[in-house]
């Protein structure tokens, strides 16, 4: 039995399963480039040092119905990349920086999915609609990816790695927080204070759903 092969076989059947059960809950998916050995393939002509969409049209292929995008994953192991923008917006942080703003996080009782990089970057999904706040918006730690832009997920391969949860979906609920909840506990990090009282008050009331809550935008058509 070729032991190489049938691993391959099961990780690209990893990778369609969760790119459908992320699409089943409203999360914007398409495939990515993926590594072969040192190399990113998938996507000729297109110079890379990460994952990017695989398809020119992506933007209009985020957003698709779970069976289309089981259709999308089948022969290769696809990255798994979320388009930001539509439902979802992504603070994308360096990991100390990311542990200890998961540190203010867990403090006041948020709870909130959270994604690692094998190449040392945090990403925490958050609500569309806040921009960077003025003491982010020129950190060279944080970056918000919103429309036109994309990150991985896991358990998309990098050429060391994957991309792995340190918190699931499954255990806030596929709830996210805003972006303004996040980006105050990432400024808290930062000044290695805990939130004010006034500040977790915010922070406690700020949670929504992504996969639908009133208010929310409807599901539209996220750089690396």
């Amino acid at each position: 039995m070729n032991w190489t092969e049938t691993w391959r076989n099961a990780f690209r059947t990893e990778l369609r399963a969760e790119a459908i059960g992320l699409a089943w809950h409203g999360w914007p998916v398409v495939p990515g480039t993926y590594p072969e050995g040192s190399r990113w393939v998938g996507r000729a002509g297109t110079p890379q040092d990460g994952p990017i969409p695989l398809h020119d049209d992506w933007l209009e292929l985020a957003g698709a119905a779970p069976s289309e995008v089981a259709s999308r994953w089948t022969g290769r192991p696809y990255s798994l990349l979320l388009a930001t923008g539509f439902t979802l917006d992504v603070l994308d942080i360096s990991a100390e920086l990311g542990r200890r703003t998961a540190t203010e996080l867990r403090a006041i009782g948020l709870v909130a999915p959270i994604a690692a990089t094998p190449t040392g970057r945090w990403l925490f999904p958050v609500a569309t609609g806040d921009p960077l706040c003025a003491e982010l918006d020129r950190h060279p730690e944080v970056v918000l990816h919103g429309r036109g832009s994309w990150i991985p997920l896991p358990p998309s391969p990098f050429v060391h790695g994957v991309v792995h949860w340190r918190v699931k979906p499954e255990v806030s609920g596929w709830q996210v927080p805003r972006s303004s909840d996040v980006q105050q506990a990432v400024v808290d990090a930062l000044h290695n204070e805990r939130p004010t009282a006034a500040g977790t008050a915010v922070l406690a009331t700020t949670t929504r759903n992504a996969a639908g809550s009133p208010g929310r935008p409807d599901v539209l058509p996220w750089s690396a």
